[in-house]
C-alpha cells in the first residue's frame, strides 16, 4: 500500500507543495467552526453564530471560483498572495467587531470579506495533474492522498479551533486559522518549479468552467453534501454543550473526519472497475443513509453515552466521504478542459461551501428552536436531497463524460 504513495513523491518538489498546502488548508476546517464557537460564547446565540458562518460560506461560494479563474489565467502565486492579504484583513475586522460588541451587521460584512480566501486544495490538485497527467495510476493515488490530507485538516482543525476558543479565549480559533493561512500560502507559492503554466488566451472568451457538460450535476450534489458537513458541525457542538461536554465536540468531529481519512488511504490503492458516475451515485447514497444513525443516537441516548454513540455513528458515516470526493475530482478532470482545471475543481468546493452555509444556518435555527437532537434531522434531510439529485442527474453526468472532448488522465485511471 505504502509503495503506491511513495511513488508520487519521487518527483522533486512534490512533498514541499503538498505539505505546505496542508498548512494553507487548515483554515478551511477551522474558520467556520471557530466562528460558531466564538460567537456562541460572545453573543449567546447559535442562530447568529450559524448565520455569520453561513455568510462566510456564501461569500466563498460566490468569490472562490472567480479567484480560481484568475489563478488559471495569471498564476497561483500572483493571485493567491493578494487574496490571502484581503482575507486576513477581513478576519481581523471580524475579530475586532466580535470582541468590541459591534452591531451584528458588522460581523456579516467582515465574514463576507473573508470569502476571497484562495482555494489551496484546488491549486494543489492542479499541480498534481500538471505533473502526472501522463501517468494515470500516480494521478489517482495523488488525488486519494490529497483527500486524506483534507481529512487530516478536518481532524486537526476543529480540535485546535474549538479547543482554543473554549479554553484560551473565544477568538483564538479564528486567529490561529489566519496564522496558518498566511504561513501556508507563503510557503506554497514559494514552490515555483511545480506551479502549472497559465492560460491567458483561453480565458478571454469569458466562458466559465461551470458550463462544462455534467459539471453542474456534481456542483448541485455537492451543495447537499456540504449541507451535511455544515449542519453536522453546528449540531454536534450544540449537542455536546447540551450534554455538558462542549469541548468534546472537537473530538467527535475529528472521529468523523478520521473515518473518511482511513477510507481515502485504502481507496487510493484500489484498482477500480465500472462507471465512475455510478460510483459517485453510490457514494452519495451511502452518505445519505449513514446520516440516520447519528440522528437516532442523539434522540435515544444522552450524556457521555450519547456523545460516544454519535461519534461512533459519525465515524462509520465518514467512510463514504473520501471515496466520493476522490471520484468527484476525477470526474471534474474529465469534464473540464485542462486549462480551467483549478476553476472547475473550485466549483465543486463552492458547492460544498454553499451547502455548508445553508446547512449551518438551518441547523443553528433548528437547534435554537427545537434542541440539538432535532438538529440532526438537517443533515439527514440534506443527505436525502443529495441522493435524489445525483440519481436524477446520473444520465446527464454520463452524457457529459461521453461527450468530453479530451478524456483526462486521472479519469482513465479510474476506468482501468
Amino acid at each position: 500500500m505504502l509503495s503506491s504513495y511513495r511513488q508520487i513523491f519521487a518527483t522533486p518538489g512534490t512533498l514541499a507543495f503538498s505539505s505546505s498546502g496542508l498548512i494553507a488548508r487548515l483554515p478551511i476546517s477551522m474558520t467556520g467552526i471557530g466562528i460558531v464557537t466564538m460567537l456562541s460564547q460572545l453573543r449567546g446565540s447559535y442562530g447568529i453564530a450559524g448565520a455569520v458562518s453561513a455568510v462566510l460560506a456564501l461569500s466563498a461560494a460566490v468569490l472562490g471560483p472567480q479567484v480560481s479563474r484568475l489563478v488559471d489565467r495569471y498564476g497561483q502565486r500572483r493571485v493567491s498572495l493578494p487574496a490571502t492579504g484581503l482575507t486576513v484583513v477581513a478576519a481581523v475586522a471580524l475579530l475586532l467587531c466580535a470582541r468590541t460588541g459591534a452591531p451584528d451587521w458588522t460581523l456579516f460584512a467582515a465574514a463576507a470579506g473573508m470569502g476571497v480566501m484562495p482555494s489551496t486544495g484546488s491549486m494543489v490538485r492542479a499541480r498534481w495533474a500538471h505533473l502526472y497527467s501522463g501517468e494515470p495510476p500516480k494521478l489517482h493515488t495523488a488525488y486519494s492522498f490529497e483527500a486524506v490530507v483534507d481529512e487530516i485538516c478536518f481532524i486537526v482543525g476543529p480540535i485546535l479551533s474549538i479547543g482554543l476558543a473554549t479554553s484560551v479565549f473565544p477568538e483564538a480559533g479564528v486567529l490561529l486559522a489566519g496564522v496558518f493561512l498566511v504561513t501556508g500560502v507563503v510557503l506554497f507559492t514559494s514552490q515555483r518549479r511545480t506551479e502549472p503554466p497559465v492560460h491567458p488566451a483561453t480565458h478571454h472568451s469569458g466562458r466559465s468552467a461551470l458550463f462544462s457538460p455534467g459539471l453542474e450535476v456534481l456542483v448541485l450534489t455537492f451543495v447537499a453534501t456540504g449541507a451535511i458537513f455544515g449542519s453536522v458541525e453546528v449540531v454536534t457542538v450544540a449537542f455536546a454543550q447540551e450534554q455538558g461536554h462542549k469541548a468534546m465536540s472537537s473530538l467527535v468531529l475529528a472521529v468523523y473526519a478520521l473515518g473518511s481519512g482511513l477510507a481515502g488511504v485504502v481507496f487510493g490503492t484500489l484498482k477500480l472497475n465500472g462507471s465512475p458516475a455510478g460510483r459517485f451515485l453510490g457514494g452519495v447514497v451511502l452518505m445519505a443513509v449513514s446520516m440516520v444513525a447519528p440522528l437516532l443516537a442523539a434522540e435515544w441516548l444522552h450524556g457521555t453515552a450519547g456523545l460516544v454513540a454519535v461519534g461512533t455513528a459519525l465515524f462509520l458515516a465518514g467512510i463514504a466521504i473520501s471515496p466520493t470526493l476522490i471520484t468527484a475530482m476525477a470526474l471534474v478532470e474529465r469534464l473540464v478542459p485542462a486549462n480551467q482545471l483549478t476553476e472547475g475543481m473550485t466549483w465543486t468546493t463552492t458547492g460544498l461551501a454553499l451547502g455548508a452555509a445553508l446547512g449551518s444556518s438551518v441547523a443553528g435555527w433548528t437547534v435554537d428552536a427545537a434542541g440539538a437532537p432535532a438538529g440532526y434531522w438537517v443533515p439527514a434531510g440534506a443527505g436525502l436531497f443529495g441522493a435524489l439529485t445525483a440519481l436524477a442527474g446520473l444520465h446527464r453526468l454520463r452524457s457529459g463524460l461521453t461527450t468530453a472532448a479530451v478524456p483526462a488522465a486521472g479519469e482513465v485511471a479510474l476506468q482501468r
